[in-house]
């Protein structure tokens, strides 16, 4: 372990002994801080039920089953009279989940601005952004995990763009829109699939309505006259909730909007929503080419202006016990590719993409069957790669590759009543997956070569059935046992074989023919887990997991250039199963004045795919022994693997102070990737050591933090560079308020302030394949403005 490694342990450890400390002090204060009240839905099919606030008058349209009537009533009149609404900034830390599950609500979501999903979770521990053009395609990363190994869902079902084929693609869901994102940090694969098996970016939003909505009820007027109210039940007029989001930034000029819109009345309720947003290229400290002196350079990132904008309408019908719903949505974006290359050819992505979706849920009342639920979605995407074939010449301009991914995807699940065995209450529920993908990726440039199209063209089936049981043992203590199967078809096309060194171009034989490739696989994974809540609030937690995963298209069927790895990918149709076999311990605490999460995990990959890096170069046509080409040839391989590493962060509430508390917070994070011969996996995250103040009332939150990252030297034998450390400083004040509606129709407002790298350090992304030549935005204030009519 480096000296520099070793003092971040040693310094995150006397973080946390300080916050134990000082936590005596701080728990002999008796001021509340009122929780935010997290729902979580992603890691398990398993659904805890939650009481919602009732509205006065409303229309009871989802009457809960017979025999859970008056426990649904209690649970209602309590929700009623509870504590004040939560604060903002309040660490939001889960303890009910088998899974290690890192949460952005919405308040949190607004503060940030994060214009990617990448770019939102990029200082979150265990977790990053792949950086490949910052503010446009920045897909998130898990634990040195990326692409083919973590899933993006959006409300149940797959992202469905391209962002897992090319780290250049940008991920279709856009936070401008979303209302919470969960982060499964681990293997969730048992739920999602064995493209999951580093963990799921699950973001939520109300564009199919799973509830009516609810508005104020409106002052009864009775002019003194003895009349009485109308009843609680009686016939609603409709309900009409408008949201407005917008904000400003100074680092790229940016302006970004958005309003949504929630109705609902007669048993329907009906969402819709648009948004946009534009930046120029972004400010950056300095010349950003590390190995490239003497390009062109104005104190901005050269080709890296974004243009973004989407919209959606859903609607859903409400019934006794249950709901079904739809939604369409379009998300349409161009964004220039940063970058040596990029900036000389002018490289820029035109993406669009439509979606459908359909989910339901019906609780019958029913002794055996709590809920069903279901969801089916179908998504056509396809976006333009256009640049100058030849810099010089501007009328060279034009398409050089298409990619498009034509997707369906159903899946519905089966949550069993929970039944006393005696030895524990067993809660169950079923799972059934299926889906259909076709890609391509045809480039106009030189339509014959046999190394057209990257992939293109290829398609794949998947079925699966997965099961979760959940045992309530006491009160304190809970297992859950789980496990799946899947079947994956794939068919595509790839030479029969391509050497080492070879020239197209000139010896078209020099490569085998194009031969047809129907590989499948059935992998199979279970887990097993066990939460134990200890005193002082205290939860511990342990989970094992067995997880396979089928090898993806790019893997098998890749052979031509990819520009957005600088590679010349050869795929191995060959490839067999990737197995991960991981264990992971967590300690938490949600409540209180001191709220922390620990964990600690150690994954080894049995067959591990990856791009192995050849030490040749190649063109578009042609590969050669060592350098010399524009392109490091890399072909997929398989190699043991073991990936450990660490996380922790926290919040203490120190103390009153002008009216509100104030407090510190810390993170730690720490992942460590080798294959089983020592050499080092490529692409890993730094060691990250952080911490801040904050202070907050029932209106106001501001916040200082600084997160260190240690530079990161250990790197790939084979196409790899040190990354340098960096200081990240950030500061934000936001203001929260109810407004009489008399003040331009609003009910409620929240305004804020938000710096970023203040100290204008140089960021560069030891994970992205573009960091040598890519940097991170330089100092930034962005001001933010959100309505709610």
């Amino acid at each position: 372990m480096t000296l520099q490694k070793k003092r971040a342990l040693h310094i995150g450890g006397a973080s946390w002994l300080l916050l134990g400390a000082m936590n005596g002090a701080a728990l002999a204060d008796d001021t509340p801080t009122q929780l935010p009240d997290i729902t979580v839905t992603a890691p398990s099919p398993i659904q805890r039920h939650r009481a919602t606030p009732t509205r006065t008058p409303t229309r009871a349209v989802r009457a809960a089953p017979s025999h859970n009537r008056e426990r649904a009533t209690a649970e209602q009149q309590a929700s009623a009279a509870a504590a004040p609404a939560p604060q903002q900034g309040v660490l939001p830390v889960v303890t009910d989940q088998f899974a290690t599950v890192t949460v952005i609500p919405n308040e949190e979501l607004r503060r940030s601005g994060g214009a990617t999903l990448g770019d939102l979770l990029f200082s979150k521990p265990g977790i990053t952004g792949s950086s490949f053009a910052p503010g446009a395609s920045s897909r998130p990363i898990i634990r040195g995990l990326d692409v083919n190994r973590v899933g993006i869902v959006e409300n149940g079902l797959g992202g469905g763009g391209a962002s897992d084929l090319g780290e250049d693609h940008f991920v279709p869901i856009d936070p401008l829109s979303t209302n919470q994102v969960e982060v499964v940090r681990g293997p969730a694969a048992l739920r999602y699939g064995s493209t999951s098996i580093g963990g799921v970016v699950s973001a939520t939003n109300n564009r199919i309505p799973d509830a009516m909505p609810t508005c104020a009820a409106a002052p009864f007027q009775s002019y003194g006259l003895p009349v009485k109210a109308p009843l609680a039940d009686a016939g609603s007029p409709g309900c009409l909730n408008v949201e407005t989001r917008t904000s400003v930034s100074s680092v790229n000029r940016g302006v970004d909007g958005g309003m949504l819109l929630d109705a609902g009345g007669n048993n329907v309720a009906v969402h819709a929503d648009v948004y946009g947003r534009t930046t120029s290229d972004y400010s950056i400290p300095s010349y950003p080419y590390l190995f490239a002196p003497g390009q062109p350079f104005n104190g901005r990132q050269p080709n890296s202006a974004t243009q973004s904008d989407g919209a959606s309408v859903g609607a859903s019908y409400f019934f006794q016990g249950g709901f079904i719903g739809a939604a369409i949505t379009q998300n349409d974006s161009l964004y220039h590719i940063p970058g040596i290359g990029g900036a000389d050819h002018q490289t820029r992505i035109d993406a669009h993409q439509t979606k459908i979706a359909v989910k339901g849920e019906y609780r019958p009342d029913a002794a055996a069957i709590d809920a069903v639920r279901f969801w089916v979605g179908a998504t056509d995407y396809r976006h333009n790669e256009i640049g100058l074939a030849d810099p010089t010449d501007p009328l060279s301009d034009g398409v050089r590759q298409t990619f498009t991914n034509k997707e369906q995807e159903a899946r519905v699940e089966v949550q069993m009543m929970p039944f006393n065995a005696r030895f524990a209450t067993v809660t169950t529920a079923f799972g059934l997956q299926g889906g259909h993908q076709e890609l391509t990726a045809p480039s106009p440039d030189d339509p014959t070569s046999p190394l057209n199209g990257l992939w293109d063209p290829n398609k794949n089936n998947r079925v699966a059935g997965y099961v979760f049981n959940e045992l309530k043992f006491t009160d304190t203590t809970k297992a859950q046992i789980a496990g799946r199967i899947e079947h994956v078809d794939l068919s595509g096309t790839t030479p029969a074989f391509i050497p080492p060194v070879f020239d197209v171009a000139t010896d078209p034989a020099s490569i085998g023919p194009a031969t047809p490739q129907n590989p499948n696989f059935t992998p199979k994974s279970g887990s097993i887990g066990l939460i134990q809540n200890l005193p002082w609030d205290l939860v511990a937690s342990a989970t094992a997991q067995y997880v396979e995963r089928a090898p993806k298209p790019a893997e098998l069927f890749s052979r031509g250039p990819h520009d957005a790895t600088s590679t010349f990918d050869i795929g191995n149709p060959n490839l067999g199963i990737e197995t991960a076999k991981s264990i992971e311990i967590g300690l938490r605490r949600a409540t209180g004045p001191l709220r922390f999460e620990l964990t600690g995990y150690y994954t080894k990959f049995d067959g591990f795919i990856f791009r192995r890096l050849t030490g040749n170069t190649c063109d578009e046509s042609a590969c050669q022994l060592g350098p010399g080409l524009e392109l490091n040839q890399a072909r997929y391989s398989q190699r043991d693997a073991i990936f450990r590493g660490a996380e922790f962060q926290s919040q203490l509430d120190i103390g009153p102070l002008n009216g509100g508390i104030w407090g510190i917070e810390n993170q730690f994070d720490v992942v460590r990737a080798t294959f089983t011969d020592g050499t080092n996996v490529p692409r890993i995250p730094p060691v990250r050591l952080g911490g801040g103040v904050y202070w907050r009332d029932s209106n106001w939150f501001s916040r200082i933090n600084l997160v260190h990252a240690f530079a990161q030297n250990d790197i790939a034998v084979i196409g790899e560079t040190p990354t340098a450390g960096y200081n990240l400083l950030n500061a934000e004040v936001t203001y929260n308020t109810k407004l009489t509606q008399s003040w331009i129709g609003a009910r409620e407002m929240t305004i804020g302030l938000v710096g970023n790298n203040l100290l204008n350090q140089n960021i560069r992304n030891s994970v992205s394949y573009t960091k040598d030549e890519v940097l991170m935005a330089g100092l930034g204030v962005r001001a933010f403005a959100n309505l709610k009519f």
